[in-house]
């Protein structure tokens, strides 16, 4: 039998406490926007980090971002297995692999993001789009840190809020 009374969220809004986290958020989303990288790479590589955490709220967040971006229901879907997945250019597993490594443990006695994952990536991204993809994973990982411990209720609205 499937659960499906909706969890109470812990911190609804953390705005609400400390309000400066907005400006934070919307100074992540410039930087992010500044079309180096397509939106659709970052919004594949947040969707991709949400499945890693398990977080609904993310996964949900990031495919309403992607269907309103007008992305595929099958590379939608096909994020959780990019890597035998048709979907997907060399330039957007080369960033679904760098976010996985960013937040997966690496193996034993290995760096997380190796000088051959780097140079895959470099080979596709030019400097000012490795740094705007490197603060896109460090974006997801500050909503990652919201998510996981506040708990928001997932929604697709958001989505209508997005810019480039």
């Amino acid at each position: 039998m499937t659960n499906t009374t909706a969890s109470l969220s812990r911190m609804p809004d953390p705005a609400e406490f400390v309000p400066e986290v907005k400006d934070v958020s919307a100074a992540l989303f410039r930087a992010t926007g500044n079309q180096s990288v397509p939106r659709t790479t970052i919004n594949l590589i947040h969707l991709r980090a949400g499945q890693i955490v398990r977080n609904t709220y993310l996964t949900v967040l990031n495919t309403s971002f992607l269907r309103k971006a007008g992305e595929s229901e099958e590379r939608i879907t096909a994020v959780a297995s990019w890597q035998d997945a048709p979907y997907f250019t060399d330039a957007e597993r080369a960033a679904l692999a760098l976010v996985e490594a960013t937040l997966q443990p690496a193996p034993h006695g290995r760096e997380r993001v190796t000088d051959e994952l780097y140079a895959e990536v470099a080979r596709h991204y030019d400097e000012k789009a490795l740094a705007t993809l490197t603060i896109a994973i460090g974006q997801i990982n500050f909503f990652i840190a919201l998510a996981v411990i506040g708990k928001p209720q997932p929604v697709t609205s958001l989505a209508d809020q997005q810019w480039d």
